[in-house]
């Protein structure tokens, strides 16, 4: 919704729409009210302090040259709220340290094994990329915008890591996202390389992170066929596409014979319905966070009280986790990690 629309929907001239934002003066009661009901915000959260509104030259968006200002400003609001929520959270709950190195110098496949080796990973499969990645401190929010050209972004504020996921994505292509991701957090927070060539260099090491090269050559055979590629998809939890881009990377396949097994999955599909897909993640750092609260009495409704926002926004960045699910019965499931911790 551009000014123009917005002006037109409450009723006032599109002057007066840049006047409130500029803050040259305030829209009356009734026309306050209007607003809030056309942007779906409560009127208290316009009243509320300064947000963080990070500039779009510092995040890194995955097929930029596809998104609209539009779609880019669309995203980075969903940031901000996020911020809100984020320290909202931190206030009340001691959240896993930041732990991502800083590897600009380094190649992507290099930068990957490298920091494979600094969180003890060695060669082993990477079983939930979002439960890896809150547990060295980056903050994982969905993206439920309903463009489809908003795949993910990141960023950092201060030195928190921020990575956001649009759930609408299958699990294999999410995970890759996230990867890619952290790609940009470990090789391009300090500046670097901007547009295609960082999302290159972020591109290859998700693939090399994900799947590493000496596992890929000890398991795969060579000139795999397509039901190789599908069985193997799950080792590794990445789409049938990655592999086949990962084998011929790795010298596994020939060009021609890639090329072939790209034709093959075309033909079938394989593009936009993944074989064999895997399970959707979810976050483990939300989900205790919302199982302690509800503990205490605190209720989704409450939580986005307590920032002027609607329940409906707040569920947009929480991964589909629902309270009620949560303990509903009597059971809630406990994360392996002990890393979060209430703060009195």
């Amino acid at each position: 919704m551009n000014k123009t629309i917005l002006a037109e929907r409450i009723g006032v001239e599109p002057r007066s729409v840049l006047a409130y934002e500029a803050g040259e003066y305030a829209p009356k009661d009734d026309v306050l009210a209007r607003i809030g009901r056309e942007l779906r915000f409560p009127v208290a959260f316009f009243f509320g302090p300064d947000l963080h509104e990070p500039a779009v030259d510092t995040v890194s968006f995955r097929s930029m040259s596809r998104m609209s200002a539009a779609q880019k400003c669309a995203a980075l609001g969903a940031g901000v709220i996020a911020f809100m929520l984020n320290d909202w959270i931190e206030e009340r709950f001691q959240l896993p340290e930041t732990d991502v190195l800083d590897l600009r110098d380094e190649e992507p496949e290099a930068a990957a094994s490298m920091l494979r080796q600094q969180w003890g990973l060695g060669e082993r499969s990477i079983k939930n990329m979002v439960h890896l990645l809150e547990a060295k401190g980056v903050r994982v929010f969905s993206l439920m915008e309903k463009n489809v050209e908003v795949d993910a972004f990141s960023l950092w504020r201060g030195s928190t890591p921020f990575v956001f996921l649009n759930t609408q994505k299958s699990a294999e292509h999410s995970r890759f996202d996230a990867a890619h991701e952290l790609g940009h957090l470990v090789l391009h927070r300090h500046g670097g390389p901007r547009g295609q060539e960082a999302e290159r260099q972020a591109h290859a090491f998700a693939s090399a992170f994900l799947m590493p090269r000496s596992s890929v050559l000890a398991l795969a055979p060579r000139l795999a066929t397509l039901a190789h590629v599908i069985q193997l998809k799950r080792q590794w939890i990445v789409s049938a596409a990655a592999l086949v881009v990962r084998l011929h990377a790795v010298g596994l396949l020939t060009d021609w014979h890639y090329r072939t097994l790209c034709i093959e999955m075309s033909q079938r599909g394989y593009r936009k319905n993944e074989p064999a897909g895997a399970p959707r993640e979810q976050s483990e750092i939300i989900e205790k966070v919302l199982t302690a609260l509800r503990a205490e009495g605190v209720s989704k409704s409450g939580i986005a009280a307590a920032l002027n926002i609607e329940v409906e926004e707040l569920d947009s960045l929480l991964f589909g986790l629902v309270m009620t699910a949560l303990g509903g019965t009597g059971v809630t499931r406990t994360a392996a990690r002990g890393q979060l911790r209430v703060v009195k």
